[in-house]
């Protein structure tokens, strides 16, 4: 009798997975609060400063990178996939929140304003993270197994990089577009879509020499 000594394939995959679903749902969450940073800077009406971005830029940026990681190790499939299980729990985490909002508080308890003023906005934030999320992710993928299977040696910084740069485009842009518009000014609008897109690249790259490091072992370890 042996002893089996190795873990089957795909060990890594359903952390992977449930860790993308996790930041996906609590960047939903975030998102409710916009952030300004800096001062006042409005040269000729348009609005450099403050930077405007939402709470969710602290954890959004993750998912992107751990879809790098999926689709650079396990394939579209996989990706899309995850992607699905995410959009689903997005959607149900937007229901629980709607159904949780309309229900009557009890007598006693004071706080159904504050809720309503943060989880009450969590549907359209999850709408319009849905929407920017299932179309930015799955470009994500697609153009990052595309850039894969014509690979050059060494060109891994430049599939992850080059395919967050087409994704987090169309993603910041109807994210940022449907969960705000008609709630602040277009400057406002037009700042938090460029501050959120370069803040997006930005992570991307910093974290790049990590996920370059990451993906051929994982890849190595799950062969």
């Amino acid at each position: 009798m042996t002893t089996q000594t190795t873990s089957p394939p795909g060990r890594y995959r359903d952390v992977i997975v449930a860790t993308f679903c996790g930041c996906l749902l609590l960047a939903n969450v975030a998102a409710t609060k916009l952030i300004q940073l800096g001062p006042t800077w409005s040269p000729g009406g348009l609005q450099i400063l403050p930077l405007v971005f939402d709470g969710g830029a602290i954890l959004y940026p993750v998912t992107y990178i751990l879809g790098d990681v999926m689709a650079e190790v396990y394939g579209f499939a996989v990706s899309r996939r995850a992607i699905v299980v995410g959009f689903v729990l997005s959607g149900l985490a937007s229901v629980s929140f709607w159904a949780v909002d309309v229900a009557a508080p009890a007598a006693d308890w004071p706080n159904q304003a504050a809720w309503h003023a943060v989880l009450g906005f969590v549907p359209r934030i999850v709408v319009a993270s849905l929407i920017g999320y299932l179309v930015g992710q799955l470009i994500n993928a697609r153009v990052l197994v595309w850039l894969r299977d014509r690979a050059q040696p060494g060109s891994l910084w430049f599939r992850l990089f080059g395919s967050t740069v087409v994704g987090a485009i169309a993603d910041t842009v109807l994210f940022c577009t449907i969960a705000y518009i008609g709630l602040v000014s277009a400057g406002t609008l037009t700042n938090y879509i460029v501050t959120g897109y370069i803040y997006k690249l930005t992570v991307e790259a910093v974290l790049l020499p990590v996920t370059t490091h990451v993906i051929p072992v994982i890849r190595r370890r799950e062969r």
